[in-house]
């Protein structure tokens, strides 16, 4: 009878240590997640207005940290996810302040039906091209929380056809647009689209430098403002068409569609992404600055976004390229324009 009752005692410590090892364990993990976000407030200047706004900020943090370090230790990927300076958002957050295109009515998208670089033949298009090594492209812009990528889409678009025009890069001026395009049927940080912005363009006589009419990360008044660039038009690509893409990048940078909606791309840090969470919605736009092939034999394009360098390759993003669907990974492939000069 001693006996059985030293076993329940023996049993009852033995539970009782387990679950107190758990309960540190927890402890410990959540301090270390604790750490690791005043790490990462730390080094982009994260301030918050209370502790309870803290909190909720960190379990967001939390949230996606845990989603980035099960996603990196499964392995087998092209690609590696990581924290950047938006990882105390939620997605549906990030969506809404990070992202921004709206899809043109018929009214405001017809644009030439002429697609000058159709006739390219495959030796005409090189194997690789970076319009970064060129010249043609300025520095990665960070659009804040205003869903307004389509503004910095359009610009780093002609920004890239009038260097290769002229020879001169020249950062020009997302705020222009941001104020003065509503008329065209874009909604400030609302969302808006790029065809509409290259017919302002186009219309008002051409864009002002960044310098003279700096980016607010919010709408404001138009002002009159000097052009310092011109346009002539735009034209787009054959839709769901990498084929015609390819043709179309290779002669300068592109205005494109993505969708920019998945944790994964959110969170993109590294390498070539090929997403399991991507689908075709048309919820951001970027800017197609090259493409080429990796080491490995894979096949991507070079895209440009505009949510600083602190994301992806200090702001970029390499993509898979002719994945097998027509409209491409993340539906890239479905609405490309260009500025013509």
């Amino acid at each position: 009878m001693a006996f059985e009752k030293n076993l329940v005692v023996l049993a009852l410590f033995i539970v009782l240590g387990t679950l107190a090892s758990q309960a540190t364990s927890r402890t410990l993990s959540e301090a270390s997640f604790a750490a690791k976000h005043e790490q990462w407030m730390t080094k982009y200047d994260r301030v918050y207005e209370d502790n309870a706004e803290k909190e909720r900020r960190f379990a967001i943090f939390k949230k996606n940290l845990q989603f980035v370090e099960k996603f990196n230790s499964e392995g087998n990927k092209t690609y590696k996810l990581g924290l950047n300076e938006h990882s105390d958002l939620s997605d549906e957050e990030f969506l809404r302040q990070r992202t921004g295109y709206k899809r043109a009515t018929e009214s405001t998208s017809s644009a030439n039906i002429s697609f000058r670089y159709k006739d390219l033949s495959p030796t005409d298009v090189p194997p690789s091209i970076d319009w970064r090594e060129k010249g043609a492209v300025t520095p990665i812009k960070n659009q804040l929380r205003c869903g307004c990528c389509w503004a910095f889409s359009a610009v780093a678009a002609v920004e890239g056809i009038n260097q290769i025009q002229t020879g001169e890069l020249i950062s020009l001026s997302e705020q222009q647009l941001l104020d003065c395009t509503s008329s065209y049927g874009n909604k400030g940080c609302d969302g808006g689209f790029m065809t509409s912005s290259f017919q302002y363009i186009q219309q008002n006589g051409g864009i002002a430098t960044e310098e003279n009419y700096p980016y607010q990360g919010a709408q404001g008044i138009c002002s009159a403002n000097q052009p310092a660039v011109q346009i002539t038009g735009y034209e787009q690509v054959p839709a769901n068409s990498e084929e015609d893409l390819l043709k179309a990048v290779s002669r300068q940078p592109v205005s494109i569609i993505i969708d920019g909606s998945g944790a994964e791309f959110m969170n993109y840090q590294s390498g070539v992404f090929s997403p399991t969470d991507c689908g075709t919605k048309t919820t951001h736009a970027v800017t197609v600055v090259g493409y080429g092939m990796t080491e490995d034999g894979i096949k991507y394009w070079l895209l440009k976004n505009q949510w600083g360098e602190s994301w992806g390759e200090n702001g970029y993003m390499k993509i898979l390229r002719d994945a097998g669907a027509p409209e491409g990974v993340c539906g890239l492939a479905q609405y490309a324009s260009y500025p013509t000069a």
